[in-house]
């Protein structure tokens, strides 16, 4: 196959919604299915985009400016999905850009294992959640999104330790709090599709956390740092908005965040 790193910018120069997730679909396919016979194809380097191609809609506002929706509502419950599908497409991006951006640090081959088989496991998440939206007679880019999505990666271009805190340890570990609550509501209103959905998408993201997890320890081993106090220390550097509760203890320790990770900061935030 083509070199990994030439993959993923492909994927992150690709505008449309569909076709970059059936694209990040197929390299992973081409990936796992060299790794299966025994191959650990070339990484290569790239020179990614620092902002990956985008559709023309949905109109990606200031967060403040995304209009609020009542989820009791059937139109409300439709943007929470919206809203999800758009986290989960730029989640496909976030994986690749992790693989293009910092190809140029040696890594074992089973990181880029890890972040192909989230990218896949994403772009599987976005299509779930258009086949719910295409249900309710609507579609991605049908309504505004957050314009806010890719501030992360763009603070953390040059530091895969900072990219690590941030992404996977913080941002996705977040879904991991609020989903169980989009699932309850769901349910509540016996809209099974999304149940399904959503479900799968919680017991993925566990283990996209945890990819950021161990690898983010790994680095810190090799630069011989405490992964508690380096954590912290990145966090409070790229990450503006605060850690806050309630946190899912359970599946945050499961995913190899312990309490001792997040609660400081998110008492500093009080």
């Amino acid at each position: 196959m083509r070199p990994l790193a030439d993959c993923a910018a492909e994927v992150l120069s690709t505008a449309d919604a569909a076709e970059k997730t059936r694209l990040s679909r197929a390299h992973a396919a081409d990936w796992f299915a060299a790794r299966a016979a025994g191959e650990v194809p070339p990484v290569g380097r790239a020179d990614p985009p620092l902002r990956p191609a985008r559709p023309d809609r949905p109109e990606l506002l200031d967060p403040r400016e995304v209009p609020k929706r009542k989820p009791g509502s059937a139109e409300g419950r439709t943007a929470m999905l919206h809203a999800v599908a758009h986290i989960e497409l730029n989640a496909v991006d976030l994986h690749w850009d992790v693989i293009a951006r910092f190809a140029h640090i040696p890594m074992p081959a089973g990181f880029y294992d890890d972040w192909v088989q989230a990218a896949d496991e994403e772009s599987k998440h976005f299509g779930l959640l258009s086949d719910c939206l295409a249900a309710r007679g609507a579609h991605y880019g049908a309504l505004p999104a957050h314009a806010g999505m890719w501030r992360a990666a763009e603070d953390t271009a040059e530091d895969i330790m900072g990219r690590l805190a941030v992404v996977p340890m913080v941002l996705e570990a977040r879904g991991l709090d609020v989903t169980p609550d989009m699932i309850a509501l769901f349910r509540r209103h016996d809209e099974t599709d999304a149940v399904a959905a959503l479900e799968t998408i919680y017991a993925e993201e566990v283990s996209h956390v945890a990819y950021g997890s161990k690898w983010f320890h790994f680095l810190c081993g090799r630069h011989e740092e405490d992964p508690k106090e380096t954590f912290h220390a990145l966090v409070r550097r790229y990450f503006k908005g605060g850690l806050k509760p309630p946190f899912n203890t359970e599946k945050r320790a499961e995913a190899g965040l312990p309490p001792d990770f997040y609660w400081p900061l998110a008492e500093e935030a009080r």
